[in-house]
């Protein structure tokens, strides 16, 4: 039986040229816009926080199944002087009319969450779109007013998903403060801390409806964040649009 030896710097050597003869024959098989697209594609990145010039912040509300919580959160908004961004799913908005008309009535952001609460990186393109549109045309027949403030769900998101909402005309909004208002066993006071210990200036703070504790707590949790010197502002006011650029934070800030 023979062994053969082959030293470790020649199979590297040898890997490097091949994988160069590659890439040379790449530039003749491919036109040369095909291999610029390839190396200058970068990731999407949503707005996640913004670099607000006063201290501020923007309460947000993810809509997508009860309702009966809504007139509470809404009675002490208006009673703080506080205006929120309400993130909502087509098919809520159809169910909950009143509700809907009732958010946008009080001035506060009705803005896109879906139309069915899908994962929205498992879609192509084209249903990307079709489900930002109907959102948007659910809420607009209720409301009478257009939306451009887009919140996929589960926070589920990839790079055609920010690009069709933005080529709809649609900023793509996160956040940076969770709640976890969601989550089964938590309690009020876990998430109470748990905001006003990584709220900052721009903070995007995330809640939703129809849990345990959100609208029972959320008047201590204003009031909190006015004690640490914090104002309100929904995200339609706090976000810039235009001269804008958006960190690898996803920290929204101004154009150098």
């Amino acid at each position: 039986m023979k062994f053969y030896v082959v030293k470790v710097n020649a199979l590297l050597k040898y890997g490097f040229l091949a994988i160069l003869i590659l890439a040379v024959a790449s530039l003749f098989y491919f036109s040369r816009e095909d291999v610029i697209a390839v190396f200058q594609q970068k990731r999407e990145i949503p707005i996640y926080s913004v670099d607000y010039p006063e201290k501020k912040v923007a309460l947000t509300f993810d809509c997508a199944w009860g309702s009966e919580d809504i007139p509470d959160i809404l009675n002490t908004l208006r009673e703080h002087e506080v205006k929120a961004t309400f993130f909502i799913i087509g098919v809520w908005a159809e169910k909950n009319p009143d509700a809907v008309k009732m958010i946008s009535d009080e001035g506060h952001d009705v803005a896109n969450h879906s139309y069915s609460h899908y994962k929205m990186s498992s879609l192509n393109s084209s249903a990307i779109k079709s489900e930002i549109l109907k959102c948007d045309n659910s809420l607009k027949k209720i409301t009478g007013k257009n939306v451009d403030l887009f919140r996929p769900p589960y926070g589920d998101y990839n790079n055609d998903v920010v690009r069709v909402a933005r080529e709809l005309n649609h900023y793509t909004i996160q956040w940076d403060v969770d709640s976890l208002d969601w989550r089964p066993g938590i309690t009020a006071d876990e998430i109470k801390n748990r905001v006003l210990r990584n709220v900052n200036n721009g903070s995007i703070i995330l809640f939703h409806n129809d849990t345990e504790h959100t609208a029972k707590i959320l008047p201590e949790i204003i009031v909190s964040l006015k004690e640490k010197g914090y104002g309100f502002i929904p995200v339609s006011k706090m976000i810039m649009r235009e001269n804008f650029e958006i960190d690898y934070r996803g920290r929204q800030i101004k154009k150098q």
